[in-house]
């Protein structure tokens, strides 16, 4: 049996500690971030960061679904409605890749690959905030262009899904191995590319 979910207490100070903790998190990294520097950033005692958050991975992984959200959110709103499917594609593989490679988004996937066997809620909290949020809103913005007649999806989940998996390309893993220390234009664009041009071979009428 699994173990239960960690629940999460908030209270007066709640939003003050995340604040702070993501502005350390975003500095420092996960490993470089004492509870100590999170404290003082956020202008709380220990005791109280303590008694939100038990755990500095448990801290990091609200940070982080938070993060995850206001990204999609910002997407869908910069994707639109209307546009056309080419456009629409290319705009969610730009700013999935982008996160992707990004230093927060390669520490979260540290993360969740290093500590999840251990604390299995990270686990949870990381594909909630991750995999499962992309699989969701991709799911929405692709839906119009299937009622359409513009895209034929028979499992919506696994397009999804697979979308995301082919924005990771070969880029990702080699920026986690270390392989590639700049990144470029040229390089995001090729797997962009490839991603909308797979997705659409496989689905588009």
């Amino acid at each position: 049996m699994p173990p239960p979910a960690v629940a999460i207490k908030k209270g007066r100070k709640f939003d003050q500690v995340l604040e702070g903790a993501r502005t350390v998190f975003m500095r420092d990294g996960f490993e470089g971030a004492s509870v100590d520097d999170i404290a003082r950033e956020a202008q709380v005692s220990k005791a109280t960061l303590y008694s939100y958050f038990p755990d500095k991975r448990l801290l990091f992984s609200e940070v982080a679904r938070i993060e995850c959200n206001r990204q999609a959110e910002e997407a869908i709103e910069v994707i639109g409605k209307g546009a056309p499917i080419e456009q629409v594609l290319h705009e969610a593989a730009s700013r999935i890749v982008r996160f992707f490679l990004s230093d927060f988004g390669q520490q979260v996937f540290r993360i969740c690959v290093a500590e999840s066997h251990r604390f299995p809620e990270l686990g949870r909290r990381f594909y909630a905030s991750g995999p499962a949020l992309v699989r969701e809103r991709l799911s929405k913005v692709l839906a119009p262009y299937v009622e359409a007649g513009i895209l034929d999806i028979d499992d919506m989940d696994l397009a999804a899904n697979q979308f995301g998996e082919l924005c990771k390309g070969d880029l990702f893993v080699r920026s986690l191995c270390g392989m590639c220390n700049e990144v470029t234009e040229t390089d995001i664009a090729r797997v962009v590319n490839g991603a909308v041009e797979m997705f659409l071979a496989r689905y588009r009428v």
